[in-house]
Formats: C-alpha cells, structure tokens, sequence
C-alpha cells in the first residue's frame, strides 16, 4: 500500500513538472480560454523588433521593472489617475521605460480574440520572452495566470528598483528582497547585453571610475560628454548590441561594463567566478536566464479572484 502511494506521489510530481505549474501558475493557463494566447503575442512581438531591434531589450526591461515593483502585475503599465500617481515617473522609469505601446497593440489583438480572459500582466512576461528569443536567445515556458493590479506605486519604483550607479551589496540586497539569489541577479543581469542606455544613467562611470578599459572609456565619452546631451545613447552591449547571446559578460572580464552596477559583477568579489562561467559558456548562461526569468516571474503574482483582467492596460476597469 505504502508502495503504490509513494508511486502516486512520483507520477503527480512528474506531471506537476511536464506542465510547469508553479504554484498557481501555469505554462497553459490560456490553452482552453485563449489558445491563441502566445502565438498572437509573439506574431506582434516579431513585428515590433523587426522594426526596431531595441524594443526587444525595452520589452524584456519592462517585465523586470514590473516584477520588482508590487509584483508582477502590469501595475508599470497604469496611467497616473486621481486615485494614484503611477510608476512611470519613478527615478529608473522616468524618460527611460519603453514599450508602452507595444503591450497595447498587443492588448488590442489578444481582446479581440478572447475578452476579459488575458492579463496585462501575462502579456508582459510573454512579450519578454519572445523579445530574448527575436534576438536569438533560447525560448522557455511561461508560467501564466497572473491577474492586472488595480493601483500602481510611485514610491516603491523609487524604493525598489536599482540604480545604474549601485554597488554589489546593494544589487545582491535589492534581488535578495524579492526572493532573488545572487545566482539571479547575475543571470538576469545579462539582459544587458541587448538594449542601449543614456548618457546621463552612465556618465559618472565613464569619467569617475578606474575599473574600466581605457579605449572603452574613449569610445563612449566621444558620444557622452562630462555635460550635456544626458539623452545620448550608448549599447550595453559594445561587441554584439542587438543580439542576445553572452558577450555581455565578456564584456565585464575586459572591464567595458557600462554601468557601474555592471562592472560590480566582475571586480574582484564573491561573483567573478559566475560571470566567468558564463562568458566561457553560453549554453549555461541561457540556462540560468530562463530559469532565473521564472523566478522572477512570480514575484508576488495576483492570482484566482485577486485584481483584475484590465481591458486597457493603461487604466483600471
């Protein structure tokens, strides 16, 4: 008898891992309410990076700055309203967070097919994944069924999310006190090697610090000068900027590291030897990233008859 439930419980865990469930969470939470979910999302995710290879890294930062604020419940995409000032003026959002536009077309097609059943939210971490695959990265299942926040917070973007200029401790901290280990935080952090940032979010970097190649420095002060134009872009990624792979850490072994934050990764402490890993082997690093995407995904996710499926993700229902 204790054989044949010590069986059962094997085939459950089993079946509980073929259908990546996470708690509430389900790789095919859509597949009977929605079918057309995923494909619909990913058709416009494609179009937008083809037009505009940065929207994938600006789509793939969105989910991040989501996650880490309330959890990840597409309260980044809220409008201010009467009730709340929202996140999209916070410190790291302000004049910087993109992609807005992208979650509503998305949020427009998806409505049409199936209303009131896919979240903003879902749509975010959806549209993340599909952007790191449009840019040759590896794919990973999705775990679904997070429901839309009905109120956003201005303060807690402030609180919450890391600066460029942060030090290790901090960065390790900040992912620390969103169930994140170090292992994440470096993982995650290879979401840099696509995207571009300011002048103004990397200029104390390139003239302030001694940990940084010297041609490097040259390069991007030739286009970051020590005032004005704070707009300017630079890649995070000098080798390979709009594609995903795992130069990024390359990068920190050279010291070209954009952001302070970055080359904190790779300075002489407790997480070289992670970033040389993954420099020597891309294959780990996808790896980790998706697992490391996963876990940041239910980050505090409204579930069941929590929030709410907006209809705009712009503004509560």
């Amino acid at each position: 008898m204790m054989r044949s439930l010590a069986c059962i419980s094997v085939m459950v865990f089993l079946c509980s891992i073929n259908n990546a469930v996470h708690g509430q969470l389900s790789s095919t939470f859509y597949s009977t309410s929605c079918p057309t979910a995923l494909s619909l999302v990913n058709a416009a995710v494609k179009q937008a990076v083809a037009s505009e290879k940065r929207m994938g890294a600006s789509l793939l930062r969105l989910h991040f700055h989501d996650c880490f604020v309330q959890g990840c419940d597409g309260s980044i995409l809220l409008d201010d309203n009467s009730t709340f000032t929202g996140e999209k003026t916070g410190g790291a959002n302000a004049n910087s967070v993109r992609g807005f536009n992208v979650i509503d077309t998305i949020k427009t097609k998806v409505e049409a097919a199936c209303s009131g059943v896919v979240s903003c939210a879902d749509i975010v971490a959806i549209a993340a994944r599909d952007s790191v695959v449009a840019l040759g990265g590896q794919s990973w299942a999705v775990l679904l069924g997070r429901r839309d926040s009905t109120t956003a917070s201005l303060s807690s973007a402030n609180a919450n999310l890391p600066s460029a200029a942060s030090s290790l401790s901090t960065l390790m901290k900040s992912f620390q006190k969103q169930g994140l280990s170090t292992k994440d935080l470096i993982a995650l952090s290879g979401a840099h090697t696509i995207g571009q940032a300011r002048c103004i979010t990397f200029r104390a970097r390139v003239y302030n610090d001694t940990n940084i190649n010297a041609a490097f420095a040259k390069s991007v002060k030739a286009k970051c000068p020590s005032t004005g134009g704070d707009n300017t872009l630079s890649p995070l990624d000098v080798l390979t900027p709009a594609t995903f792979d795992n130069k990024y850490y390359s990068n920190l072994k050279s010291q070209k590291g954009l952001f302070h934050s970055d080359q904190e990764l790779f300075n002489g402490g407790s997480t070289d030897s992670q970033v040389t890993t993954y420099s020597t082997s891309q294959a780990t690093f996808f790896t980790d990233f998706a697992a490391a995407m996963v876990n940041m995904g239910n980050i505090s996710p409204l579930t069941g008859t929590n929030g709410e499926i907006r209809t705009n993700c712009r503004k509560v229902n």
